[in-house]
């Protein structure tokens, strides 16, 4: 798929969140060129002006650690979570770096901060990371990286994902791995791949059926739209993550 870049100015980059224990939102980006086929921020073209279709175009705001210092003077302290509705470290990361801008801002006032991303790239800031009270998801749908190619075709490998959680869990950040939305997989499998590098799990089912239904049904996944199925398989991930803290949503 072919991937447009561009580079913008924002007013803001902090924002009230309602998810459950998180006060602010800091979305470095606006779109994502990891172009997973069931993410919920699509609704985010609705805003931007974007036609092109969602994973083609991502919009780096170039000026956002300026701003988030700004925000932060006049900001109440509570937890940040990066990102909700992008990825923190996708590709263009590497070039622009203005989510480790973000975290050197972050770090001076000593702000805590929830990273969630599907990247290895956030290897590049346990410098900076280490030093915070900060938290690393690492995403890992699935332990079939066949299933991971379909569903999250421009997204780095579930080994490189894992090799992520074992570094940082080692160098005593607190990681937790995000299995959401729960597609096809071996649950014991996946338990066994991640359960050594993560102080907890974040379970959750897929909440856009509408965007996966007909891929799942042409795959021959169509019993992973079973309320019940899935259910079960929530079920066997949490109890097999028993010892750690679980989350199921």
């Amino acid at each position: 798929m072919k991937q447009k870049v561009n580079e913008i100015n924002v007013r803001s980059v902090l924002s009230k969140t309602r998810i459950p224990g998180v006060e602010y939102c800091l979305n470095p980006y606006t779109g994502c060129t990891h172009a997973c086929k069931y993410c919920y921020a699509t609704f985010m073209k609705r805003f931007t002006g974007h036609i092109e279709p969602w994973g083609s175009f991502v919009d780096v705001k170039i000026n956002a650690p300026e701003i988030l210092r700004k925000q932060l003077k006049k900001t109440q302290k509570g937890n940040i979570i990066i990102s909700s509705v992008t990825d923190p470290y996708q590709p263009v990361e590497k070039k622009y770096m203005i989510t480790r801008k973000c975290l050197e801002v972050l770090e001076q006032y000593k702000y805590p901060v929830n990273i969630l991303t599907k990247s290895p790239l956030v290897l590049r800031d346990m410098d900076i990371v280490s030093k915070m009270n900060a938290e690393v998801g690492i995403t890992i749908s699935t332990d079939d990286d066949s299933v991971r190619k379909i569903f999250e075709p421009c997204a780095p490998s579930i080994d490189l994902r894992i090799e992520a959680l074992k570094e940082l869990y080692k160098k005593g950040i607190y990681t937790y791995a995000f299995i959401g939305p729960v597609l096809p997989m071996n649950p014991d499998a996946l338990t066994k791949m991640i359960k050594p590098y993560v102080s907890g799990v974040i379970i959750d089912k897929m909440n856009y059926e509408s965007k996966v239904k007909s891929l799942y049904k042409k795959l021959g996944y169509g019993k992973w739209l079973d309320e019940e199925f899935i259910q079960g398989v929530i079920a066997r991930l949490a109890a097999n993550f028993s010892g750690k803290e679980v989350e199921v949503c």
